[in-house]
């Protein structure tokens, strides 16, 4: 379809994902978009990541692994939006590739998760189930603990998930919300600072900085609208730098501020604890009947989120 149609083939990807998410029948016949990207990636870190080679060589192997990942996975998106043709059935079906890159549904889903057991107090289910969304080990978390992580989760995520891949497709099509998901699943793969990744997945981690950088404020301001609360600007405005991610405060601080909790703080990953400052510091720890809160807040967000990406589909269109 034609780059005039971007915003509305977001709009009708984003329609058929909150509707039907990834089903698990689908799975597990042939996984999933990012599972085949992932592997791909894996096996090009199992090759090129090489210990015996310098942190200057090691960051060009990664530089070359994500560049050639981004352009394998925006090239795959160029050759399936040429193939389609310039009718609604070729609309839908390049609505339906472009749905499996968001994550809307399943991202309510699994904070929702946390939030069911943990407001019948069943710890043991809500840090099973804690321990799908967040890395930090889930045994040391308290209620309030789990709360913050969950609504951390969402927060984080409404952007990396939903608004940065929609933005993304907004702007260039098919192959901009392919590529940006590339760099995502990059980032989340070799991204991280470990003794492994920290010269391997340097660029790839830049890079998803990058590509955030927009989508991450703009949700930290959809969630603050949403609220209708102006402290969620004014915590926004003044914690979100505080955050060790340049982008992941801002989503997070307006969270905090809207719901009037402290997130971000300490947390424990294995044996090592990471003192993170804290978000909206002088407010109490969130607990089940706010994540309950912050999902009615997500929900809000990307109503608000929708009905923007509608009017510039329907902009374009006239």
């Amino acid at each position: 379809m034609a780059s005039v149609s971007a915003a509305a083939l977001m709009l009708a990807a984003w329609g058929v994902e909150a509707a039907f998410g990834w089903p698990d029948w689908l799975y597990k016949r042939i996984r999933h978009p990012v599972v085949w990207l992932g592997a791909a990636i894996a096996a090009a870190d199992r090759a090129f990541n090489r210990s015996q080679w310098s942190n200057g060589g090691r960051y060009l192997a990664g530089m070359a692994t994500t560049l050639a990942a981004v352009a394998l996975a925006a090239g795959l998106a160029v050759l399936i939006a040429q193939a389609t043709p310039p009718t609604w059935p070729g609309f839908a079906l390049e609505a339906l590739a472009a749905s499996s890159l968001l994550a809307s549904r399943s991202l309510y889903d699994h904070v929702a998760a946390v939030a069911r057991p943990l407001a019948k107090a069943d710890m043991e289910d809500a840090r099973r189930a804690v321990s799908l969304i967040v890395g930090r080990d889930p045994n040391r978390l308290d209620a309030g603990g789990m709360a913050r992580a969950g609504l951390e989760s969402l927060a984080e995520n409404a952007s990396d998930g939903v608004i940065a891949p929609l933005f993304w497709g907004a702007l260039f099509g098919l192959p901009g919300i392919a590529a940006y998901k590339a760099i995502n699943t990059l980032d989340s793969m070799v991204g991280h600072k470990t003794e492994r990744h920290a010269a391997f997945g340097g660029f790839a981690a830049r890079l998803d900085d990058i590509a955030n950088l927009v989508p991450a404020r703009i949700t930290g301001l959809l969630f603050a609208a949403a609220s209708l609360r102006p402290r969620a600007f004014a915590v926004m405005a003044r914690d979100a730098r505080r955050h060790r991610s340049p982008n992941a405060g801002w989503p997070e601080a307006a969270m905090a501020g809207a719901l009037g909790v402290r997130l971000s703080g300490p947390r424990a990953y294995g044996d090592r604890v990471s003192e993170e400052p804290w978000l909206n510091p002088a407010a109490p720890d969130p607990m089940a009947e706010d994540m309950a809160a912050g999902l009615g807040l997500y929900v809000r967000a990307m109503a608000l989120a929708a009905g923007m990406l509608g009017v510039a589909a329907l902009g374009l269109a006239l």
